[in-house]
């Protein structure tokens, strides 16, 4: 019996802790901001991940377009090898954040030491190309945990999540997307979009327009959260 007892015990720990390190809004490991659970008037944020790259060019044409602000979640390995996109959004009034340096496939194994190189390296390159300093940071495919908890202890980021996923990372039907956003809207949302993929530039468009016809304003990330994205 006490076999067993320790068995499921061991079981449900292990679940609590999967569920706590995979879901971002849980604040298991860190405290996250996924929303404004507090805003009452129609406006939300978009924020959107993994750039810069020659397809944020074609984002930022909509988003002038339609005079809204976003939030580049931005890998610094894609700023080092586009530093004239990174400094285009920054001229457009977008807020420019930390999503890692690598973006690995294996940065959820990462130790602290290591972790806290990936946010150095990123707002490093961020402020010699801006001027800069961010504040803001996503981990990489929003997972957090104990290594990535003690790094943001020491680099003192705030951690930013979202409560609308586009899964336009995923899906490529432009229909779906826009569905699966439009459909979750609702006054503080924080939409989570992202800036390399083409179909997303037309969900975007379209987004836009289904938002204003619903007297939705878009504001940015920290009009949203009433946080300051980069150091005074």
């Amino acid at each position: 019996m006490s076999i067993w007892y320790f068995a499921i015990a061991g079981l449900l720990w292990f679940l609590v802790v999967l569920t706590g390190s995979s879901y971002i809004g849980s604040n298991y490991h860190v405290k996250t901001y996924c929303s404004n659970p507090d805003e009452k008037e129609r406006k939300i944020a978009l924020t959107f991940d993994d750039g810069p790259n020659e397809n944020t060019l074609e984002i930022l044409k909509v988003l002038e377009k339609h005079q809204v602000k976003a939030a580049f979640f931005c890998i610094g390995k894609n700023i080092a090898a586009h530093p004239e996109i990174l400094k285009k959004i920054v001229a457009g009034g977008h807020v420019v954040a930390n999503h890692s340096y690598s973006h690995s496939h294996f940065i959820d194994f990462y130790r602290k030491d290591r972790m806290i190189r990936e946010l150095t390296a990123t707002d490093a390159i961020i402020e010699k190309l801006t001027g800069k300093k961010v504040q803001f940071f996503r981990p990489p495919y929003g997972v957090t945990n104990p290594s990535i908890r003690r790094a943001l202890e020491i680099t003192k980021h705030k951690t930013i999540g979202w409560n609308i996923r586009s899964l336009d990372g995923i899906i490529s039907n432009k229909k779906i997307i826009l569905n699966r956003i439009v459909k979750r809207i609702s006054p503080g949302a924080i939409v989570l979009l992202h800036d390399t993929k083409r179909e997303t530039v037309d969900v975007l468009e379209q987004l836009l327009l289904i938002a204003a016809k619903k007297k939705y304003e878009i504001v940015s990330i920290e009009q949203l959260l009433n946080l300051n994205a980069y150091e005074n």
